[in-house]
């Protein structure tokens, strides 16, 4: 059983389009989702579907991107296992250990840590902040990256793999359940409070994530987390706020009237920000 899992991920970065399959599949399982049990009535600025275009098209340019850093992402975790660098290969971890270290590293960087760098360099939060503008966080919003922080996101995920040693199947173990885990912390859905509650203590539930998109501060600087709770909860930054509480969007940035301005978006974090 182990073996075909392993064998399975090994080669699931030469199958794009079963990987493209995980992320559809996840959006439309969370859209249907959230359209039966809404944690709030959101109110976009004509539709759903027009919203979730905008957001998509970000999803087109970071593919594109993703295609070239993939090439780097084999490359280095190729060389990791050639030179036997990193701690999986340090610790002669076993396979079972190997995936909990590299998704434990690779969450850490390619979750918390660039995260929380987006938001404390303000070169950085300039093209993060197309993320946050978004007034109306839905399963697409998820999707909703600039282009420069696709990259930036890249890099930090290649501190990942150099620190673990990641081998191919740990990586796409980690990123196939990012994909789902994404959709699951920006989808509007409604779940009992309970559940959220019991599930923020491990993972990043859908109201915890939520209030990191808080339009007022210190809230929006809170819930770095991307699958794992944990090193908000380690490291002093998470918040609990309502949900009945959570207002969207950040009009300091962005008029609200404009989330949905493709081409302002793209061009915006260019220009000099107050």
């Amino acid at each position: 059983m182990l073996e075909n899992i392993i064998q399975h991920f090994s080669t699931l970065d030469q199958r794009p389009i079963e990987r493209l399959a995980f992320l559809v599949g996840g959006l439309l399982i969370f859209w249907i989702i959230e359209g039966a049990i809404p944690l709030f009535q959101n109110q976009y600025k004509k539709t759903k579907l027009r919203h979730a275009v905008v957001n998509f098209s970000f999803t087109l340019i970071h593919l594109l991107i993703h295609t070239f850093l993939a090439i780097v992402i084999i490359q280095l975790s190729d060389w990791c296992k050639a030179k036997q660098f990193g701690l999986v290969y340090w610790l002669q971890a076993s396979i079972v250990s190997t995936i909990l270290i590299s998704f434990l590293v690779l969450d850490f960087f390619g979750g918390w840590l660039v995260h929380i760098t987006e938001h404390k360099v303000k070169f950085l939060w300039q093209f993060h902040v197309v993320h946050h503008a978004d007034n109306n966080v839905d399963v697409t919003t998820g999707l909703r990256h600039h282009p420069i922080e696709s990259i930036l996101r890249g890099c930090f995920f290649f501190m990942g793999i150099l620190l673990s040693g990641a081998p191919m199947y740990a990586v796409m173990i980690f990123q196939t359940i990012l994909i789902v885990a994404t959709a699951f912390t920006h989808a509007n859905i409604r779940l009992p409070k309970w559940l959220d509650t019991a599930l923020s203590y491990i993972l990043v539930s859908p109201n915890m994530h939520k209030v990191h998109h808080h339009w007022k501060q210190p809230y929006t600087d809170t819930n770095y987390g991307a699958i794992l709770s944990i090193w908000d909860r380690l490291l002093g930054t998470f918040a609990h706020l309502d949900a009945q509480q959570i207002k969207y969007g950040l009009d300091r940035y962005y008029p609200n009237e404009k989330d949905e301005d493709f081409l302002l978006l793209l061009k915006k974090p260019f220009t000099k920000m107050e």
